[in-house]
């Protein structure tokens, strides 16, 4: 799985994994690829264990045998592309699901314009999502494209630059027209004029044949034309083997109340499933199996990072007996959150829709005053709004979290592309000194792991929290195995039930600012608690008693034992893979750098080149042994989805000559592209 690094020797196929596939050379003929399962894990309801091939499932026909050549391949990387109305993203995620429930290690990139609907068969228009799937263990969506299925021009010239050569390319002929082509700046069209010649293409009219496949079923043209995207998604369920019956179940279930619809889409997507299997521009298949040597025993989903924040979030109310309380305002890429949490009352959350921002602190805060759980998710123009409340909840010591799923900035900025630029705002973007905790998940399925570790720091210390991910995660997915609740961390807490400090003369009373000795959190005193009234607000709190003080050694006093709380929460040691202990060069990494990283480090070290490499989860404290981890080697190199965050903070308290890596287009990390700039770190 993607949330462990692996050595050379374990994975010593994988260092090229954003290379070309490779090819076999075995062929199946006549005779269909036989469907055998022997013992292994659960994934998606199917076995994936020693040995596991899919029937060539035919939606009209099963267990049809298919009479074309079939190669084994060991991962693939499909991009689907169109306009933003061609419904990619339902493509994508629908060939994703079979691909996870088939077996596959996976992770995927959605890519979409922030416009709800931009300009029809414009560049900017244009929306993306690459899967990449293989029968091993896997990091990253991939570098480039080996499939791109383009269904007008403005999706070609989009995304051909992407493919390298020798790549296939299926083209919506139909949208070829030369209003659409001149559009986006084709003077001629890239189908004729030899522009594509390094390619194999396969030009494909998907609108007409869907529109003939439909014209049974008492549809508009306009109608009919919609389901274009479900021809095409038959089509690649044909050419790389993935079932069928989910999709065909998700069709009726999604159009449950327009059961023409319905049978519409599925009718489309087996004419495409048929229409590879008959046409002779096809003439091979692929077939990638199941990665039965990369999961552990067990039972796994795919999960997207919101959708595995989520259930973090719950697991985490569930394991602290306290209900969950989200107060937030929608926001991308953070909205799924709110929309996800609302689905789940039975597990006892309660989701408030705020007017505003501010209102969604405010309201989750009060939560926590009240004895809840409390959560609010937001991106970075939203983490300004709330910074005056999150600096409330520094100064009342109440457990809050705060998600902040990351794009890119500065203001509204690019709402739909990643970054990592909100590091130094969590840190430092509140008035005074208002210390944060702040931790990173570094994979989809690790949001989940990164909620409850939030979570036990706010609940143990009474203190906001800030959790760090951002839209590569937050829509990304891969393959999440799902725990067994014995597993997860007991989050329970006591509230406080009675007076806590004797007075000089005897009496017993309630001091809410009294610390625990270990983690100098305060008594967290549900209100209404009979004696235990006291007082609330921004205003400084005298230690100890909590009434207002505006006592200069108080203050001094007050500001440095938060502090001190912050600096003194219980981390794990960062870890450092350094398979040959012989490394001079670290590679450092937080948040969702950590797949493109080990990418490259994997990539590197089968050429031969030690390096070394470890991941922060804890930006704020860190690790204790950060500091004599760092000082092992001779040069340390920080890529970062933003202009050197971490690497300015390294340098300060560590004062170590750290090596920035920077970019902000707001697409991750290649790893081909790290791999070249660590090997030059290297050599340097």
């Amino acid at each position: 799985m993607t949330s462990q690094v692996s050595s050379p020797a374990e994975h010593a196929d994988e260092a090229s994994e954003d290379e070309a596939s490779e090819t076999s050379e075995t062929t199946v003929g006549d005779t269909a690829v036989g469907d055998t399962a022997v013992g292994g894990t659960v994934v998606g309801g199917t076995v994936v264990g020693e040995q596991h091939h899919p029937t060539n499932h035919h939606p009209a026909n099963p267990g049809r045998a298919s009479a074309k050549e079939i190669r084994r391949l060991n991962r693939v990387i499909i991009r689907f592309a169109g306009d933003s109305g061609d419904g990619m993203q339902l493509t994508g995620d629908r060939f994703t699901s079979e691909t996870a429930s088939f077996g596959n290690d996976l992770s995927t990139l959605p890519n979409f314009p922030a416009e709800i609907r931009a300009p029809a068969g414009t560049l900017p228009g244009v929306s993306s999502f690459q899967l990449h799937f293989a029968d091993h263990d896997i990091l990253t969506p991939g570098d480039a494209p080996n499939v791109l299925v383009a269904m007008n021009p403005a999706a070609l010239k989009a995304n051909i630059a992407d493919v390298p050569r020798g790549g296939e390319i299926i083209v919506n002929t139909d949208e070829f027209a030369k209003r659409a082509m001149a559009k986006v700046g084709y003077d001629t069209s890239p189908l004729e004029d030899g522009s594509l010649d390094a390619y194999h293409v396969h030009p494909v009219p998907l609108t007409t044949l869907t529109i003939e496949a439909l014209k049974e079923q008492g549809l508009s043209r306009k109608e009919a034309e919609r389901s274009k995207n479900m021809f095409a998604l038959g089509l690649l369920s044909w050419m790389y083997h993935r079932p069928t019956e989910g999709t065909e179940t998700f069709l009726r279930t999604k159009f449950a109340k327009k059961p023409q619809i319905a049978q519409a889409n599925i009718t489309a997507f087996r004419a495409g499933w048929n229409f590879g299997e008959t046409t002779e521009d096809f003439a091979v298949s692929y077939e990638v199996a199941p990665a039965t040597h990369t999961f552990p025993t067990g039972t796994y989903r795919n999960i997207s990072g919101n959708l595995a924040l989520s259930y973090g979030l719950i697991a985490a109310s569930n394991q602290a007996d306290l209900p969950l309380y989200l107060g937030s305002y929608p926001i991308t890429p953070a909205s799924d959150i709110l929309h996800e949490l609302s689905k789940h009352k039975n597990f006892g959350v309660r989701t408030f829709q705020a007017e505003d921002e501010i209102a969604a602190i405010g309201a989750a805060l009060g939560a926590a005053f009240g004895g809840r759980l409390a959560v609010t998710t937001t991106s970075g123009p939203g983490v300004a709004l709330k910074s005056e409340t999150i600096g409330l909840a520094v100064s009342l010591e109440l457990p809050l979290l705060v998600v902040a799923i990351q794009r890119g900035g500065p203001s509204t900025g690019l709402p739909t592309k990643t970054e990592q630029a909100d590091l130094l705002q969590a840190m430092y973007g509140r008035n005074g000194e208002a210390p944060v905790p702040v931790i990173a998940p570094r994979t989809p399925a690790d949001c989940f792991d990164a909620a409850l570790e939030a979570a036990r720091i706010a609940l143990t210390y009474r203190t906001p929290v800030f959790l760090l991910s951002d839209g590569y995660l937050a829509n990304g997915s891969e393959p999440w195995r799902i725990p067994d609740l014995d597993q997860l961390p007991d989050l329970r807490v006591q509230f406080a039930t009675g007076p806590n400090h004797e007075l000089a003369d005897g009496t017993e009373v309630f001091w809410p600012y009294k610390r625990d000795p270990q983690t100098l959190a305060r008594p967290w005193a549900v209100p209404g608690t009979p004696g235990l009234e006291h007082r609330i607000g921004g205003i400084e709190k005298q230690d100890g008693t909590g009434n207002i003080s505006y006592d200069p050694a108080n203050h001094d006093f007050m500001v440095r034992i938060r502090q001190a709380k912050i600096d003194g929460i219980e981390v794990p040691d960062v870890e450092v893979d350094d398979a040959g202990q012989d490394a001079t060069t670290l590679v450092l990494g937080w948040g969702s750098t950590y797949g493109p990283i080990t990418a490259a480090v994997r990539r590197l070290r089968a050429e031969g080149v030690p390096i070394a490499q470890a991941h922060l989860r804890h930006l704020n404290p860190f690790p204790g042994n950060l500091g004599e981890v760092l000082g092992r080697y001779r040069r340390v190199v920080v890529p970062e989805m933003n202009l050197g965050q971490l690497a300015t903070l390294i340098r300060a308290k560590y004062l170590v000559d750290a090596h920035s890596y920077n970019q902000v287009n707001g697409m991750p990390f290649k790893a081909e592209q790290l791999a070249t700039v660590l090997k030059e770190a290297i050599d340097a």
